[in-house]
C-alpha cells in the first residue's frame, strides 16, 4: 500500500512527477541555512505550526531540500513533530537554564585547552572579529559575532568534541538570546567581557579565563531569565512566542 500523503503538504513529488527528482546540494544547504536563521531570529515564532507547502512558498524551494532541512533542524531541537503536525519548538525556560549549567563546564574545559594551544595570531584574529561588532554593526551582525566568538574560541581548544558541544549549546539558547540582543548596553558589556577572556588566554591564565567565561555566561543567563520572567512573558506571548515553564 503506498504511503498516505500529508494533506497540508500536497501530493508527493519524485522522479515520476519530474518536479523534484534530484536534490541540488547547494540549494539544500541554502534552504537549511535560511530556515534555521528564520527560527533563530524569531521570524518563525516558537510554537508556530509549519507545513511543507508553506515552507515551499516562503523559501522558494522544492520539497526535497525542505524535508532535508527539517530533518536537520529536528536533530538540533529547533523543529518538533507530533504525528503529522510540525511546529517550531517552543521555548522552554528549564531547558535554557540547564543549557547554561552545561555551558559552564564545557567552556571551562575550552579555556583550559585554549591556553595551551592558542597562538598570538589566533588571539589577534578573534579580537578583530570582536572589534568589528563595535563599528556600526546592527543587532543581527552583533548577535552573529557573539555566537561566532564562542565557537571560534572553542576551536582554539583543538578539540572537535568541545566545538560540537559549544555549537549545540548556542543553538539551544540562541532564540532566547535574540530577545535581548538589541540592548546597546549588552553589546558593550559583552565586548568588554569577551576581550578580557582573550587577554587571560593570551597570558596563559587558564583558571582565571575559565572563571571569566563562567561569569560571562552567568550574567547572560540572568538577563535572559529576567527577559523570560513571568512579568515579561505576557508581552512575549502576546507576540505569539510560546514559552513553557517547567520545574
Amino acid at each position: 500500500m503506498p504511503p498516505e500523503n500529508d494533506p497540508e503538504s500536497g501530493p508527493e513529488t519524485g522522479p515520476e512527477s519530474g518536479t523534484d527528482a534530484t536534490a541540488n546540494p547547494a540549494q539544500g544547504a541554502d534552504v537549511y541555512t535560511r530556515l534555521r536563521a528564520a527560527i533563530l531570529t524569531l521570524d518563525l515564532l516558537p510554537g508556530e505550526r509549519l507545513s511543507e507547502r508553506a515552507l515551499e512558498g516562503m523559501l522558494g524551494a522544492s520539497r526535497t531540500p525542505i524535508r532535508e532541512a527539517v530533518l536537520r533542524l529536528e536533530t538540533e531541537g529547533l523543529i518538533q513533530r507530533k504525528g503529522r503536525v510540525m511546529r517550531v519548538t517552543s521555548l522552554e525556560l528549564a531547558e535554557i537554564l540547564e543549557a547554561f549549567e552545561y555551558r559552564e563546564h564545557i567552556e571551562a574545559a575550552v579555556a583550559q585547552l585554549a591556553c595551551q594551544h592558542a597562538t598570538k595570531a589566533d588571539i589577534t584574529r578573534l579580537q578583530k572579529i570582536l572589534d568589528a561588532g563595535r563599528q556600526g554593526a546592527d543587532a543581527a551582525a552583533w548577535f552573529e559575532i557573539g555566537s561566532d566568538f564562542h565557537i571560534l574560541l572553542a576551536e582554539l581548544s583543538r578539540n572537535r568534541f568541545l566545538v560540537r558541544a559549544v555549537t549545540d549549546i548556542l543553538t539551544r539558547i540562541e532564540r532566547a538570546r535574540w530577545i535581548m540582543c538589541s540592548l546597546p548596553s549588552a553589546r558593550d558589556e559583552a565586548h568588554d567581557e569577551h576581550s578580557q577572556i582573550l587577554r587571560l588566554i593570551e597570558l596563559n591564565r587558564p583558571e582565571q579565563a575559565a572563571e571569566a567565561l563562567k561569569e560571562h555566561g552567568r550574567g547572560l543567563r540572568d538577563i535572559l531569565a529576567e527577559s523570560l520572567s513571568q512579568r515579561s512573558r505576557a508581552g512575549l506571548r502576546a507576540r505569539g512566542v510560546d514559552i513553557i515553564d517547567r520545574a
